[in-house]
């Protein structure tokens, strides 16, 4: 009898930046950032398994339009150089959010890919600034464009309550948009032995994204509103460019009930909870 193809499947977790600096702008547009990222234990998923020709099916509640040669998974794939494959994307996590999910899907292809016949990776990674954070997908600082990562100390357990009011934003009207591309990089990381040691730093930094993308899109400051008035919330703050935003909370519990509370409120948004992955 013969062998079955094989079949690898690949989580791709959500990125939360739980603070992103805009400190300056390259000559080529570029901007440049400081961001704290951490990754969520929900997101979409990819299955690779040997074909003829390359190929992509999305299923999932948000797969609507995203098939075609132009899907960051498909692009990522091709670049592999490697034999063709067929993959499958469970999209479960909104387009256009803040939350990494076109770049963690890339992430997750290149590794299910890697794993599936052991190519290696491209190098360099012509994908965007969060495809290369997405690949070392556990916490980490950000700078420069993407490309500057360091791992962080061991985080304490953390939990998310995230939610978006259903629009999409396009994240380089939101760089347009901001006041100045010049400001104050992450403060010092302090020690952090418990959740509310994070929510206390936290306090003292920002996502210079936020403003802009509240002026453009107001329902976001409706969402932050929601976050900031459930029980246990230590800090409520976008994500990215928008308009996902989180709740950081010390318990599973109380991110659970939260989520609760934001999905009877609020029945059009998209709202889920989750600890963060260590």
């Amino acid at each position: 009898m013969a062998a079955e193809p094989r079949r690898v499947v690949q989580d791709a977790p959500a990125k939360i930046n739980l603070a992103l600096h805009v400190t300056g702008r390259r000559a080529d547009g570029y901007h440049l950032i400081d961001s704290l990222v951490v990754f969520a234990a929900l997101g979409d998923r990819i299955a690779a398994e040997p074909a003829r020709d390359w190929s992509l099916a999305v299923t999932g509640p948000f797969a609507h339009g995203l098939e075609g040669p132009k899907n960051l998974c498909l692009r990522a794939a091709r670049l592999t150089g490697g034999a063709p494959a067929a993959l499958t994307l469970d999209k479960r996590l909104p387009v256009a959010s803040g939350i990494g999910g076109g770049s963690a899907d890339a992430a997750a292809t290149l590794r299910a890919l890697h794993a599936l016949d052991g190519r290696a990776l491209p190098d360099p990674l012509p994908l965007g600034a969060d495809v290369p954070v997405c690949l070392h997908g556990r916490p980490a600082r950000m700078q420069g464009i993407g490309e500057r990562l360091s791992p962080l100390p061991p985080l304490p357990p953390l939990h998310l309550c995230l939610a978006n009011p259903g629009v999409p934003v396009s994240t380089p009207d939101t760089f347009r948009a901001l006041t100045s591309p010049d400001n104050a990089p992450l403060p010092p990381l302090a020690d952090m032995p418990d959740a509310a040691a994070v929510g206390r730093w936290l306090a003292t930094a920002r996502n210079d994204l936020e403003p802009p993308a509240r002026a453009l899109h107001p329902a976001i400051g409706t969402v932050l509103a929601a976050l900031a008035d459930t029980d246990g919330c230590l800090v409520a703050r976008m994500s990215g460019s928008g308009a996902t935003c989180f709740g950081l909370y010390a318990t599973a519990a109380q991110a659970d009930t939260a989520a609760a509370a934001l999905s009877g409120g609020h029945p059009g948004w998209w709202v889920a909870s989750a600890p963060v992955l260590g």
